[in-house]
């Protein structure tokens, strides 16, 4: 559509030989015609033709660049010179045009003309004069589009193609079953709200994300059907997966439910549950650990329900000792006591070693995976580093899942949920 349009100007010469003999005089000098019509041709985009054209129309070019807008042929066996001119200008294209077939019929005769004078044997004449085109022969706007519609399908399904072919992200449960069969215990929808809302009692009892999280909390409790006080890690691959604010709301659910329970920070490399939370760190964790805190002073009652928190701490030189040590292990059989059930927000899995010592304290492992952040091979390390210490997977949760697309995660309140959660009821499996 903001292509230039450009004309066509045309204009024919017809090739006789100046001979009134006999037939046969006529017949040979029509042969030598024939033949010396292509050099004619290839003489119409020299400068013996295109200067004086130049000179006589006042053109700011050279015969090199006028040359590109003059086309010359001719037909086989005729004598017929057919010249094109293009040009932005329909009247110029005309001039030119014109121009250039009168520069050619002199050309000619100079050229042919015998030294010895006498008039030259070849006689041109023009039998098409050129005429101002009516209408722009470029650009052909419905050409171009179907065109160009045609190679934005073809070139957009290929990027299509090469970007499945190099996708290597979970999206959703079904790229999640690529990896593994584990027990889906949780889809959690992406809230643009969560950053700066991210615990649950901040937001509406209705949302798609309190109702997701109320989900979790019963799927979680069918991996418990004997009904025992039980102690759950939370841990993710790679950072950045919402393993911290899944294990704060999944907490506080199950306080909302009249569970008494526990949150841990165990995650001594970067904690963040007294940030969302509002408590202090100074006591907590390590130095409950440590012994310079009694166990019964370091943990901190947070809401109205039936929520209590263990801060991390201070943060030690040593996390991966201290969360291997028997003194943690006490301390997790302490809290299973003391409440029905303990939350462990611990540290993500790949980059350190810490959740998977802490997977050695607990009842079961719940791995978060954030939708579009983590890769397939990253989950099937997780997974194999959770064989290797022969840890307990309780499941997966599905994190941050998209509201819209063929991905989007959708609960209609006395209906289900889109996210097919059929392998929720199993039984937790040793990962």
């Amino acid at each position: 559509m903001l292509i230039q349009p450009t004309y066509t100007a045309r204009t024919q010469l017809f090739a006789s030989m100046q001979n009134s003999g006999s037939v046969q005089e006529l017949q040979q000098g029509n042969t030598f015609a024939e033949a010396r019509v292509q050099s004619y041709v290839r003489t119409v985009e020299t400068p013996i033709v295109l200067q004086p054209v130049i000179d006589r129309l006042g053109l700011h070019t050279t015969p090199e660049k006028l040359a590109k807008k003059v086309t010359a042929g001719a037909d086989l066996n005729t004598v017929i010179i057919n010249i094109s001119v293009v040009d932005s200008s329909p009247d110029q294209a005309a001039a030119i045009a014109k121009g250039v077939g009168e520069s050619l019929i002199a050309a000619v005769d100079a050229l042919e003309k015998p030294k010895n004078a006498g008039s030259s044997p070849v006689n041109l004449s023009v039998v098409t004069p050129a005429v101002p085109p009516d209408a722009p022969t470029a650009p052909d706007t419905k050409r171009n589009l179907a065109l160009g519609l045609f190679l934005g399908l073809l070139a957009g399904l290929a990027a299509a193609f090469l970007r499945a072919a190099l996708d290597n992200l979970v999206h959703s449960e079904a790229d999640l079953r690529k990896t593994t069969d584990a027990p889906l215990l949780g889809a959690i929808p992406f809230d643009h709200q969560a950053v700066k809302k991210p615990l649950l009692t901040e937001v509406g009892g209705q949302s798609s994300r309190a109702e997701a999280y109320r989900q979790l909390r019963t799927n979680l409790q069918f991996t418990n059907v004997s009904g025992q006080r039980t102690a759950v890690l939370v841990t993710s691959s790679v950072p950045g997966e919402g393993k911290s604010t899944t294990a704060i709301n999944l907490a506080i659910t199950l306080a909302q439910a009249g569970q008494r329970v526990c949150l841990v920070d165990a995650d001594l490399r970067r904690p963040m549950i007294h940030d969302y939370l509002g408590l202090p760190k100074d006591i907590g964790l390590t130095t409950a650990l440590m012994g310079t805190t009694p166990l019964a002073e370091a943990i901190q009652s947070w809401g109205s329900d039936r929520l209590f928190v263990l801060t991390s701490g201070q943060v030690p030189p040593n996390p991966s000792e201290l969360l291997g040590s028997e003194e943690m292990k006490d301390l997790v059989v302490r809290l299973r006591r003391d409440f029905q059930t303990v939350i462990i927000d611990s540290p993500p899995l790949l980059p350190v070693t810490d959740a998977a010592v802490l997977s050695q304290h607990v009842d079961g492992v719940a791995l978060v995976i954030g939708a579009e952040k983590i890769k397939h091979q990253e989950l099937a390390k997780s997974l194999r580093m959770l064989v290797m210490v022969d840890a307990t997977l309780l499941g997966v949760i599905l994190n941050r899942l998209p509201a819209k697309g063929p991905d989007a995660y959708q609960y209609n309140v006395g209906g289900s949920s889109k996210i097919s959660l059929g392998s929720q009821a199993r039984a937790p499996e040793r990962a």
